[in-house]
Formats: structure tokens, C-alpha cells, sequence
């Protein structure tokens, strides 16, 4: 069960405080960030702002103060002398903005992806028809496990983050139909070339790393796939990119 430090929704026309509702399941759009230090910072914010906007736009979710409405709602909502290490999720639909705080657990170097027959609606935006996932998320331990999200005997993604997947010196991603995450997004800047391709499960053998990428598991190196008899061979890329992270991390400004 998630505990949160903070949970609180708002009708979107007014603001005005309602009773919670997280949303998920509704036609809506959302967007989960890293807060972190005190000062309070908020990783990649800019970026997950805007991309947050434009995802209301394809959901017909409009209000020309958003942008500004939700950064006074943040402002409202942090303790600035806290110092922080959450993950911070902004939900809206048509009629409710709901923002909420939990800790961020920071994932252990024996990972294990569990695979699933299941994969989002809708991935290329970050959208709340989540509760599918949820449920198989619920029955992992976040620091330790997820679930990787299969279909037709390919992979895309996994419950919480984007994945890529390392072979002779050689990074490829999957081809489509997964959210291309803000931190892949970072991530894609500092890497000369990605391959995108069908990942099919019966390939894994050939991969020497699996790593995920996103807000909530930063960049983490998976260990074990223990259904197919994956074993990781090597940690060489999670060093390279867990040091362009870290650059990132120390050189994030206070959000604004």
C-alpha cells in the first residue's frame, strides 16, 4: 500500500479544494516528477510541464492557465523547509487537477523484471487507464521488482518506466507503442545512437544488459528475468548513464 505525504484535488475551473481523487481509470492525462533536496527541486520540470500540457490538448482537457495553475498549486502544497525525495504526481480530467506526494524508493542493484501479458492504452500518451497495471504493480516490492509489459510475444515497456536493452556495445529500444518518457528523453541526448527494433521476448539471451529508465526508477540496471532465465552480464552502459544522471541531478535548477 503507497503512503502518501500529500494527496489533494481541486476543481479545474476554480481551484477550488474538493474531496481527493486520484483518478486513475478516467479520461485524463497525467505526469509523475522527482522532488527532491531542500530547497525543493523538481527534475526535468520544465520538460514535464509541457509535455503534460500537450497531452491535454489531445484530451481536450483546455484551460489557458494551466501552466501557471499548476506551479501556484505546487508552490501551495510544498513545505519549503522539508527537505525532499518524493515522487510528485499531477492528475487532471475535464473537471479535476489532483496532485499528490510519495516517497521516492530508490531501487535495489538485484532487480528483477517479472513479465506480463499486458500493455497501456493509448502508450504514446501518459494517460490514466492505468488500473490494469496497477493491479500487477501492487503485488511487487517498487525498490526490488516490475513488471515488463509484453504483447504478441514483444516487450515495450515496463509499469513504471521505458526500457533499453544492450547488446555487443549496441543500445536499442523498442520500436513503438511505448511512452517516451521524459528521462528517455534526457537520456537519448547523451547516447550517439539507439536501434529501434522489436524486442522479442525469445531474444533477451542475446542482451547483455536490460536498464530502465523514468522519474520514479531513475536508471536502473535489471538483474534477473527469472521466467526466461535472464541474468545480467554486465553493468558497463548502467555506469555510463547513471553518471549522465547524475550530472543532471546536480545541475537541476529550482523549478519556476
Amino acid at each position: 500500500m503507497v503512503n502518501y505525504l500529500l494527496k489533494k484535488s481541486y476543481r479545474l475551473k476554480d481551484l477550488k479544494e474538493v474531496e481527493f481523487k486520484d483518478l486513475w481509470g478516467d479520461h485524463g492525462v497525467f505526469t509523475t516528477m522527482w522532488i527532491f533536496d531542500n530547497p525543493p527541486k523538481i527534475l526535468f520540470f520544465k520538460d514535464h510541464i509541457n509535455n503534460l500540457i500537450k497531452s491535454t490538448k489531445a484530451y481536450s482537457i483546455l484551460k489557458p492557465s494551466l501552466r501557471s495553475d499548476i506551479l501556484n498549486l505546487i508552490n501551495k502544497n510544498l513545505n519549503k523547509k522539508k527537505k525532499y525525495n518524493h515522487l510528485l504526481r499531477i492528475a487532471l480530467n475535464k473537471k479535476i487537477l489532483s496532485i499528490s506526494l510519495r516517497k521516492r524508493i530508490t531501487p535495489s542493484l538485484n532487480f528483477n523484471l517479472k513479465l506480463v501479458n499486458l500493455k497501456r492504452q493509448k502508450p504514446e500518451f501518459k494517460n490514466l487507464k492505468y488500473k490494469e497495471i496497477l493491479k500487477h504493480l501492487s503485488k511487487v516490492n517498487n525498490s526490488k521488482s516490475d513488471i515488463g509489459l509484453c504483447s504478441n510475444k514483444k516487450i515495450f515497456e515496463t509499469g513504471t518506466s521505458n526500457l533499453l536493452f544492450i547488446k555487443d556495445n549496441k543500445v536499442y529500444s523498442p520500436a513503438s507503442k511505448f511512452y517516451n518518457g521524459i528521462t528517455l528523453k534526457f537520456i537519448k541526448t547523451k547516447i550517439r545512437k539507439i536501434i529501434k527494433k522489436d524486442i522479442l521476448i525469445e531474444t533477451f539471451k542475446t542482451y547483455d544488459e536490460i536498464i530502465l529508465i523514468g522519474s520514479g526508477k531513475g536508471v536502473t540496471s535489471v538483474k534477473t528475468i527469472d521466467q526466461i532465465k535472464w541474468k545480467r552480464k554486465s553493468l558497463k552502459f548502467y555506469k555510463i548513464l547513471s553518471k549522465h544522471y547524475r550530472s543532471a541531478i546536480n545541475k537541476c535548477p529550482r523549478y519556476k
